[in-house]
Order: C-alpha cells, then structure tokens, then sequence
C-alpha cells in the first residue's frame, strides 16, 4: 500500500469540472482531499510535449509548495489519422483571444479529417496520464485509455471538452450524451484512477 503523508493527497487542478470529477471517484476511500485552488498553489505552464510529462510538472510543483503528497493529471483527444493531435496539446486547440470554445476546436479536428478524407470510423482515443508525487522527489505514474471514435455532428452537452464529439467503443451515444458519474466508470480518467487506488488502497 502507498503511504500518503497524513493520510492527505493534494489535488493538482485550478479546474473545477475535474476537481469534481476525481473526488467522486476518490470518495470512497479514506483519504482526505485538498485542491491547489483551496491552497493558492500556482499553477505551473505546462511545457512538456507529452502527457506524462505536464503530469510531472503539476504533481511535482504541487507537492513542493504543499509538503503533502499531490495527485496531478494530464490528458486529451488523440486522433488516428491526425497523427494523434491534438494530443498533449488538446486545450490549445481551444485556446482564443476570450477563452478557450471546444466546439470551435471540436470543428477544427472534424474538418481536419473531412480535408484528408478519412474514411469513417475515424478512430480516437481519449488517454491520461497521473502522476502521484512526494515532496521528497519520489513519484509514480498511472495511465488508462478510452478507445473509440470521433463524430458529427457533435451531440450531448454533458461533461467537458470534447466528450461531445467522442464515441466510446461499445456505445451508441457520445461522452457529451452520457451521465457524467457513469462515464467516469468507463473513462480513460476512470481507467488511470482504477490502477492508483489498486496502489493506494487496496
């Protein structure tokens, strides 16, 4: 079992969506949480080009600056024929002038493929990658995957991101159509999160 320094894990997120999200997946166990918002930790740029690597950086920083043990996530959209963009760079897809607008990146992937005219199913994958860091350097890396395909138009307004352009293999419906809490059980987010408690807590 992985000893957490007094019994606390820091969530590295200033993103309330995903805090939500991973202290329901997490409520179960006898852990408690704090968030690097409810700590004021800053929120470090994540120049790494891989997942695992902006993992590092946040897990890192936030164990740092807390002296607790701290959690941090890296994930996105990997596309097959777009050579797995958007990939580590998937909110930068959203990025503009205002604020990040997903249904503006969710058009670009779309007519990226429709430009190469791949032909259908346009296979995807949603990954992350977490890390789990002490303040004294150690760390341990936990990743899960949700395979499927992308659509359009795009359909559902639940979760974030692009889960409204992502159907998962076995589903009629998109992650954007699906119940946040059950999506959870089938996600790449949940998938990452079943190996970490496997370490942590049983």
């Amino acid at each position: 079992m992985i000893i957490l320094p007094e019994n606390t894990l820091v969530i590295a997120t200033h993103n309330r969506g995903k805090l939500e999200e991973i202290s329901d997946l997490l409520r179960p166990y006898p852990v408690t949480l704090r968030s690097a918002a409810e700590l004021e930790l800053a929120e470090p740029d994540e120049t790494e080009d891989s997942f695992v690597g902006n993992a590092r950086l946040k897990a890192h920083a936030a164990a740092r600056a807390s002296g607790f043990a701290a959690l941090a996530d890296d994930s996105g959209l990997c596309v097959d024929a777009l050579g797995g963009a958007p990939g580590v760079y998937t909110a930068d897809w959203a990025e503009t002038p205002t604020g990040r607008d997903f249904v503006m990146a969710m058009g670009r992937v779309w007519n990226s493929l429709e430009a190469a005219n791949t032909p259908a199913p346009r296979r995807a994958q949603f990954r992350c990658t977490l890390v789990l860091a002490w303040p004294d350097g150690r760390d341990l890396v936990f990743e899960g995957e949700m395979q499927g395909q992308v659509v359009w138009p795009i359909r559902g307004d639940q979760g974030h991101g692009f889960d409204p352009m992502f159907q998962p293999d076995g589903h009629g419906i998109t992650c954007g159509e699906m119940d946040r809490w059950e999506k959870n059980r089938i996600s790449h987010r949940g998938s990452a999160f079943a190996k970490f408690v496997g370490g942590c807590f049983t």
